[in-house]
């Protein structure tokens, strides 16, 4: 298979990065510090990261906003023009096909921002959806998007891109850099503080060069999955997808039950009259040895669940986890994990693992 390749890849690989497959692209895992670096600096300063495999799928329109409403499970209602919405397009089962951010440009204007590996998918069901008064496109391949997070991303940046510093909390704005326009959103995977820059293909490098020239770290996949992980924020294909709903993965507050049908509700629905299992859990592991996914959660001799994601800790250093457990293993619970016939020893804790300013 041909991977994309980001329209930073030469930047990527003239800083020495160490390059990995992603979602059908070939994107940077980790730079010459290191991942563990990079993740440190990220939560104690601000690094760059580069997301351009995400898609962008722009829903345009005076149909637009009634085909998301019945697309999506949260409610646009709810916000406006301007601003920022995580959301999950589900499958009518009820699983999750995907979990979404929508940038929502202006009146009849949204970009809808799935996951790399599932553009062509969003596209289809939002055009089997949109009729005559909507038009959806794949706008990725037009523009690179650039996260910048920590707790002094917008302090550093706004030395040379003031407006896009300036951005609020899932918000979006048009910023003038040098001539181009750029769209800034406050909005990030880490748990950080941050925003992402939307830029065309061609200022892409130059935007690039700008951010890097203030001491902003380039960070890559590796410390980006650590991070999510330790904001306890969830993956597509680890603690969403087939098999898993919304209310699996204990974010029913992205679920509008009042804004009326949407694609998978009937299924969410008698999931939550009958009762939710399992659930997805955080797991605190003692030593360092880094728990990982489809390990066995055992309580006694009782197998009471199934890691979704695990790594070792930066921060907290020492391994962490999150699991689907049976609804009765409560917080503060002792469970240990399966390694290969070694048992791990673990406690079921509250998410996020690391609270922070995101």
């Amino acid at each position: 298979m041909t991977l994309k390749l980001s329209p930073l890849d030469a930047a990527h690989r003239a800083l020495g990065a160490k390059m990995t497959e992603f979602g059908g692209w070939d994107m940077p895992l980790n730079y010459s510090a290191g991942t563990l670096a990079e993740h440190r600096a990220c939560r104690t300063s601000a690094v760059a990261f580069d997301v351009s495999h995400l898609g962008t799928v722009r829903v345009a329109g005076p149909g637009a906003f009634d085909a998301l409403q019945r697309a999506l499970t949260n409610d646009l209602g709810k916000v406006e023009p301007g601003r920022c919405q995580y959301t999950h397009s589900l499958d009518v089962d009820g699983s999750v096909a995907d979990d979404i951010i929508v940038w929502w440009r202006s009146a009849e204007i949204f970009d809808v921002m799935p996951n790399a590996s599932n553009t062509d998918r969003i596209v289809g069901a939002l055009q089997a959806l949109g009729g005559d008064g909507v038009t959806v496109e794949d706008v990725g391949a037009t523009r690179a998007v650039i996260a910048v997070q920590g707790p002094q991303a917008r302090s550093m940046l706004s030395a040379v891109m003031p407006e896009a510093a300036a951005v609020g909390r899932f918000r979006c704005i048009d910023v003038d850099f040098d001539g181009t326009t750029i769209v800034a959103a406050g909005t990030g995977y880490t748990g950080e503080d941050g925003l992402e820059l939307a830029v065309p293909v061609d200022r892409a490098a130059d935007v690039w060069r700008a951010v890097l020239s203030v001491g902003i770290e380039p960070a890559g996949l590796g410390a980006r999955d650590t991070l999510r992980l330790e904001a306890g924020l969830p993956l597509h294909g680890h603690e969403l997808g087939a098999g898993i709903t919304t209310l699996n993965a204990g974010l029913e507050w992205v679920v509008s039950w009042t804004k009326g049908d949407f694609i998978g509700r009937d299924a969410l629905a008698a999931q939550k009259e009958a009762g939710v299992s399992p659930i997805l859990r955080g797991l605190s592991v003692e030593g360092k040895r880094p728990p990982r996914a489809d390990m066995a959660v055992m309580s006694g001799e009782q197998r009471v669940g199934t890691v979704s994601s695990g790594n070792f800790s930066p921060m907290l250093e020492h391994g962490i986890a999150l699991a689907f457990l049976d609804p009765g293993i409560e917080v503060g619970a002792d469970v240990a994990l399966d390694a290969r016939g070694t048992l791990l020893t673990a406690k079921v804790v509250d998410l996020p693992f690391i609270t922070k300013a995101g």
